[in-house]
């Protein structure tokens, strides 16, 4: 345990074995600002950093952690690859919920969290219903900032990460491509490491609320603001 905390900002990370999770973390090592990336997972990580800490947890009975200033919320699934609603459920809304509190209780007072377009607590979409209850269960933890970003279709190299292939999304990335250049910008097809760059851009600065789009996402990486 780190009983100390020096300079720099301390981040308190889930997912990062994921998509987007990858990218946040690769950004985050190296962030001049960041001292320390905590990293929750339920397997152990096959890097190797000296920023980088990883606790192997279960995220139904966290442990109390030391001091952190920002949490980055990445679990996420399918119903498919879960197995049920039940077990899509335990991971993106409970698990992600789980440490957010936690890290709540650890000093953080902003979050950034990843979404859907289309999120909606009043959803008839399971999927998007989930989304959406995450959304407002994050806004009444009393945090001084909370950023969420949602995004259309997600582009990355999941191959890479070894996760099952999606059918879906590899029919609708060429199609996305096409449409794109007549469906607006808020709606196109969006790549990992953007969602990634926007998250980590936005989050240090942020005040109350944040919702990004991918066009709003898109315009931060590209101007940083």
């Amino acid at each position: 345990m780190f009983d100390a905390k020096p300079d720099g900002r301390h981040i308190l990370l889930a997912g990062a074995t994921g998509l987007v999770g990858t990218q946040i973390l690769k950004l985050l090592l190296a962030d001049g600002g960041v001292s320390q990336v905590h990293v929750l997972s339920r397997r152990a990580l096959d890097i190797t950093h000296p920023k980088l800490r990883v606790s192997v947890v279960d995220f139904r009975n966290l442990p109390a952690l030391d001091p952190v200033d920002e949490v980055y919320l990445a679990l996420a699934t399918t119903e498919k690859d879960a197995g049920s609603r039940e077990a899509f459920r335990a991971v993106d809304f409970d698990a992600n919920l789980a440490v957010a509190k936690a890290g709540f209780d650890a000093g953080a007072r902003r979050a950034a969290a990843i979404t859907a377009i289309g999120a909606n607590a009043r959803s008839s979409s399971f999927y998007l219903r989930v989304k959406g209850e995450l959304e407002d269960a994050l806004g009444r933890l009393g945090l001084e900032a909370l950023v969420i970003a949602r995004p259309s279709l997600l582009l990355g190299n999941r191959d890479a990460l070894q996760q099952r292939p999606r059918p879906f999304e590899r029919i609708a990335e060429p199609v996305m491509a096409v449409l794109g250049l007549i469906l607006p910008r808020r709606y196109r097809s969006i790549r990992d490491r953007d969602v990634a760059g926007a998250l980590v851009a936005a989050l240090p600065a942020a005040r109350g609320t944040q919702v990004l789009f991918p066009d709003d996402m898109m315009r931060i990486v590209n101007t940083g603001r």
